[in-house]
């Protein structure tokens, strides 16, 4: 292992795809630091340290940021918008038939859907930008019940000051999107997925403090055990597949002979990556995103309403909150399996090329098949997606611990997944300059 990090670090190019890498890491790391303008900066701070794991409404966007959300820095969108946008157009694939044929269109198509999802993602920011300074100036950032300097996170209201913010903020969605492209073109592996990575694994040692503050080393030491058990369940599942085998028929094309030989679907358990995860979370953060708006004002009874929602669905250790979180995700994970792994047209590619499954006749019985094969297997994986999810559910109503518990939920899907993807690269590319790999 050492050797092969070793042979990494001797590679002339391998070294500097992950120099630079590092460097705009780095950049996006000191970017989520620096506040925008207008932002009181000793305020925020008191507020974060009173408020530690109350993140409320927001808590899924300042786990994607890396913290910077609730730091209002330059960097608080993170990728997010970006995220957003992506699944935007992707589902945008099924009820826009020109999305559709521009994505069978190949590389050109393709980077014209790229070119929208960067116009969306800007939009997006803008949006989400106007809506985080919107409830950092009513003073709800950090929930209803923080101090009184929560309330007075921003130094100047006028108009001018709201719309630099807003830029700023919007800019730096634009250069964190352009961080990741440039990581893909130029470093090592997928450049959204990384930043999304560094985010995350940014928060793992104060999440691990915090437990080990609040609850002692011995459940710290515990909570480090049960995390690894669930990583390396996670890369089992993760890894895990269905390999439907398919034969070609030998078929003539002029003088040569195409086909004849044996292959295989592979159908992943976990299909859907952490994707309905988000979907499960967005969702169940709408209603009290509502209820937050309709507070009633001083001295004044609110809504029932407002009252059910904040006690049963703003609080991830209540039953009924877990309950629909699980069932929203199991749902949301057949949906997201649906659209994008189509039966009709894999079984219509492999009956053009003069492919099949042996047993199974060519066309419509193979895309039932596939699609009996797929029903079966998404069912686990999207049982494991919803147990995962609530470990840190779990974790919060059992120890206490900061719903951003380090071992479950969103964070530990991409830790794990970006983390086997990007080792893949580069085994690969230590396997194209020597005989042996970073693997063996």
């Amino acid at each position: 292992m050492f050797s092969a990090i070793a042979r990494i670090f001797r590679t002339p190019d391998l070294r500097k795809k992950i120099g630079f890498t590092l460097g705009i890491v780095a950049l996006f790391r000191l970017g989520s630091f620096i506040p925008a303008p207008f932002v009181d900066f000793g305020n925020v701070q008191a507020c974060l340290a009173a408020n530690q794991g109350t993140s409320g409404l927001y808590e899924l966007v300042n786990l994607f940021s890396g913290g910077a959300l609730l730091q209002l820095s330059v960097f608080a969108l993170g990728i997010m918008p970006y995220i957003t946008a992506s699944i935007i157009v992707q589902l945008l694939r099924v009820v826009i038939p020109h999305f559709e044929t521009l994505y069978k269109e190949g590389a050109a198509g393709q980077s014209k859907l790229t070119q929208y999802t960067r116009y969306l993602t800007i939009a997006l920011g803008i949006l989400q930008s106007t809506t985080l300074i919107t409830v950092a100036r009513s003073g709800a950032l950090f929930g209803t019940s923080a101090s009184s300097e929560c309330s007075q996170l921003i130094t100047n209201d006028a108009w001018y000051a709201i719309m630099l913010m807003v830029i700023t903020m919007t800019a730096g969605t634009g250069v964190i999107m352009w961080m990741g492209e440039m990581i893909t073109e130029r470093g090592i592996g997928n450049g959204m997925s990384l930043l999304i990575f560094t985010s995350i694994a940014a928060r793992f040692p104060n999440s691990l403090f915090s437990i080990g503050q609040q609850n002692g080393i011995d459940i710290l030491l515990i909570v480090l055990a049960i995390g690894l058990v669930v990583v390396a369940a996670v890369v089992f599942v993760e890894q895990s597949q269905r390999r439907i085998p398919v034969q070609y028929a030998k078929r003539m094309v002029g003088r040569r002979t195409y086909g004849g030989n044996n292959t295989y679907i592979p159908i992943k358990v976990n299909m859907a990556g952490v994707v309905p995860v988000i979907f499960a979370s967005s969702l169940l953060y709408l209603p009290a995103l509502i209820a937050q708006f309709n507070q009633p004002a001083a001295g004044t009874e609110p809504l029932a309403w407002v009252t059910w929602i904040t006690n049963n669905l703003t609080k991830g250790d209540h039953p009924l909150y877990m309950a629909m979180y699980f069932l929203l995700i199991v749902g949301f994970t057949y949906f997201y399996v649906a659209i994008t792994f189509n039966p009709e047209e894999v079984a219509d590619n492999m009956k053009k090329y003069g492919g099949f499954i042996p047993g199974i006749r060519a066309g419509r019985p193979t895309a039932e098949y596939l699609d009996y094969v797929l029903t079966r297997v998404t069912l686990p994986g999207a049982l494991y997606l919803g147990l995962i999810a609530l470990l840190p559910l779990i974790a919060f109503s059992a120890i206490g611990a900061d719903q951003n518990f380090p071992f479950g939920g969103a964070s530990i899907l991409i830790i794990v997944g970006v983390g086997l993807e990007t080792v893949k690269q580069i085994d690969s590319q230590l396997q194209q300059r020597h005989y042996e790999g970073l693997l063996r």
